[in-house]
């Protein structure tokens, strides 16, 4: 593989992430509750200088130091995501020139369309094969640390862990949390199908791997 070819996938990977920040944007501008680990970036932002974009940021590079520690394999665009996703979402919000919705029913129409664009997002991050986000490697990590314990347990534990941190530092908990948390994944699964996309099926590629191949032209 190129060199060129490899710069055109970190394009690809920041491509993604922007159609994936603007999903979260909108599940954000719902305003009935939002994410797990968007709550704790507006937890956090609520306490310190920080905006939620900056927030978000420091919070994925921890997260990537966490990975590093437990030795999952870090892809380029396990990089890229941390240091742009929350940043994308920023930009989005400061963007934005209408108030918050203040309709329940808008608001879930919001949130499902916000996941429909986060899949889509994944859907063109992930086909570069250069990594999962900071997140993702954290969850599967902790999955091989409780191997007897369904992954799926593992990620409903982390969320409520993740959920809780942040509503005691005043992140927006509500029926948008919920939604999140056990609709996001079903909106996913159907994009992938109508997109004909396993994500099981993808090699990623971490960093050592990809200097390699820029090393080698």
């Amino acid at each position: 593989m190129n060199r060129s070819r490899i710069v055109l996938q970190w394009l690809q990977i920041a491509w993604g992430l922007l159609v994936f920040s603007f999903g979260v944007h909108l599940t954000i501008f719902a305003n009935i509750g939002v994410a797990p680990w968007d709550c704790l970036g507006m937890g956090i932002a609520a306490h310190t200088p920080l905006n939620y974009g900056l927030a978000m940021t420091c919070t994925s590079v921890v997260i990537l130091f966490i990975d590093l520690a437990m030795h999952e394999r870090i892809g380029y665009g396990t990089i890229i995501d941390a240091l742009l996703t929350g940043n994308f979402v920023q930009f989005f919000n400061d963007l934005n020139p209408l108030p918050l919705n203040d309709n329940l029913w808008a608001g879930i129409i919001l949130m499902l369309v916000g996941f429909v664009f986060m899949s889509l997002g994944m859907w063109i991050y992930m086909r570069a094969a250069q990594g999962c986000g900071p997140r993702d490697a954290l969850l599967v990590g902790l999955g091989k640390r409780f191997p007897k314990v369904p992954i799926g347990v593992v990620q409903i534990v982390l969320w409520v862990a993740v959920t809780a941190v942040g509503w005691l530092l005043g992140g927006p908990v509500g029926v948008g949390t919920l939604l999140s948390a056990f609709g996001a994944g079903a909106v996913t699964q159907l994009v992938y199908h109508v997109l004909h996309f396993e994500p099981r099926d993808v090699e990623h590629r971490d960093v050592i791997e990809v200097n390699r191949q820029l090393a080698a032209g």
